[in-house]
């Protein structure tokens, strides 16, 4: 397998198909491959006369766009790994991360420019779009991308420099970075490129914001085959009709999202209405996927092949499993997480770090190019995270599995109190840490239980000071200090919360109280 800096796959492309649609922004407009790489050369150029230099970070807090495109790679080209952060969410939030990474630069929306940090070693602030909140001496990314300084374009290149920082949600409540190199990442893109076989006739969905590790397969593989890669706004990726009609009206051939979104298409988005003979590969990742929905989504798309693809961030995308044609009426359970990628290598080991016996559970482990190098200044977490075994190193990925002859590795669950929803990995410690910020809290705890449609819902269990807030007051509150996609699902009331014999919330009570309880308890 032959590895690469990430910028080298539009460089090549940009070479072979020059005036060839590299990226179709949400607003409908193209940008082709030569101009794309020409962009990226100039922001790359702008941010070296800056002083931004190989090894340095560099934030990104933009709409997706062709300009947040040019970001990625401009940031790339010019030596330093780029730190994408969800410029909807709440800018504390943004902030903070951008300043645990200390980044040396940020690219910004005029709209968002609250989430640039006013501490730190910044050395330049490239702002998209205009309006009375963007930041004072910042240069707009118009005379960003026009710039004709050659600094830059020397840059010492090595697959082992950081690409990117994706940050996950922390058990402390405080994200961590999980820090890739373009060994990892093109390792994937490497193993994507043998087993999907994409070609420059190919149209690819970009569903997945950068944030997310979704959007590495979409956003490399397409550039490094000369595909076309259509961005999907945020708007246009929650409105499941329209999304409908977007795939059949652009003849997307490649689709990957999470099993919700999916599930959103077929129950809201009148999907057989629509023509989707182009699609012919449809990938999905990041959580459960109920049988019964992928069942429907697959008889209305019969022709498309399904892939499961599973992994962590810390690993992308470590085992995949083909959906089968027909999916037998009586099947309840979900399919496995199959085999591993030809790139990684699994085991299963147990709580004393025994290898277990076929067909039994125990926590699997990944090692090979794409496991990530570690947490950004976690050197405890780190310790974790890794152990050496037989001279490699295998990352620990809280997940339990079990074999299953002919099936591959079945999944059973989480170790610790992580869970996926909509594709995002979330600590529930975060969304309780969020939560104590509100003044009529007293305690809170939050627990995840199963649920036939999504999978997972979310429970808030609060313990106030006088009069409970509102469900109205609630979700307002959530709304400005956490993601749309931690917000709980529910909010349950109680006098005190329950407590074990060392007088720590007992979370298992809690669990049990709630499934009894079901629609019973008081609920706002």
């Amino acid at each position: 397998m032959s590895l690469h800096h990430l910028a080298e796959y539009l460089e090549a492309s940009a070479r072979r198909w020059p005036e060839r649609p590299a990226v179709v922004d949400p607003s409908g407009s193209h940008i082709t491959f030569a101009e794309l790489n020409r962009r990226a050369d100039s922001l790359a150029a702008h941010l070296s006369s800056h002083g931004i230099a190989r090894g340095d970070r560099v934030g990104v807090a933009l709409p997706k766009s062709v300009d947040s495109v040019t970001s990625l790679f401009g940031i790339m080209k010019a030596g330093a790994a780029y730190v994408p952060v969800d410029a909807t969410a709440p800018a504390e939030r943004g902030r903070r991360i951008l300043e645990d990474c200390a980044v040396r630069a940020v690219i910004v929306h005029a709209g968002a420019a609250a989430i640039v940090p006013s501490t730190g070693d910044l050395a330049t602030v490239v702002v998209v779009g205009t309006g009375p909140d963007a930041p004072p001496q910042s240069t707009p990314f118009a005379a960003a991308v026009r710039s004709t300084s050659a600094r830059g374009a020397g840059v010492a290149r090595d697959i082992h420099d950081l690409a990117y920082i994706l940050y996950t949600s922390g058990s402390t409540g405080v994200p961590k970075g999980v820090t890739l190199t373009h060994e990892n990442a093109s390792s994937f893109v490497e193993w994507c490129s043998s087993v999907f076989e994409p070609t420059c006739d190919d149209r690819f969905s970009s569903h997945a914001p950068f944030h997310f590790d979704l959007s590495v397969l979409d956003i490399y593989v397409s550039i490094k085959h000369g595909a076309t890669l259509y961005l999907i706004s945020e708007e246009l990726g929650r409105n499941p009709r329209e999304l409908a009609r977007f795939i059949s009206d652009n003849r997307l051939s490649i689709w990957y999202s999470t099993p919700s979104i999916l599930t959103m298409l077929v129950q809201f988005g009148n999907v057989a209405a629509y023509d989707a003979s182009s699609l012919r590969t449809v990938l999905f990742a990041g959580e459960v996927f109920p049988v019964k929905h992928l069942r429907a989504i697959k008889q209305i798309w019969p022709s498309p092949v399904f892939f499961n693809l599973y992994g962590p961030t810390e690993t992308n995308v470590c085992t995949f499993a083909r959906i089968p044609a027909t999916i037998p009426d009586d099947r309840d359970v979900p399919y496995p997480i199959g085999f591993a990628c030809s790139h990684c290598q699994p085991l299963v080991l147990d709580d004393d770090l025994n290898e277990v016996r076929l067909g039994e559970e125990g926590l699997l482990y990944i090692s090979g190019p794409s496991v990530f190098g570690g947490y950004w200044n976690r050197p405890k977490e780190n310790a974790a995270a890794f152990i050496e075994r037989d001279g490699a190193r295998w990352y620990n990925t809280g997940d339990v599995v079990r074999w299953k002859e002919g099936e591959g590795f079945i999944y059973s669950g989480r170790k610790d109190r992580m869970v996926k929803r909509r594709g995002y990995r979330i600590e529930l410690g975060e969304i309780e840490r969020a939560l104590y910020k509100n003044p009529a809290v007293r305690e809170a705890a939050v627990i995840a239980v199963p649920d036939a449609d999504s999978g997972v819902r979310i429970v808030a269990i609060l313990s106030c000071h006088g009069a409970a807030p509102t469900m109205i007051e609630l979700k307002a509150f959530c709304a400005s200090h956490l993601p749309t996609y931690m917000s709980p699902d529910r909010f349950v009331f109680q006098n005190a919360l329950p407590k074990t014999s060392t007088d720590k919330t007992d979370y298992q009570t809690l669990k049990r109280q709630v499934l009894e309880a079901s629609n019973s308890a008081p609920v706002a």
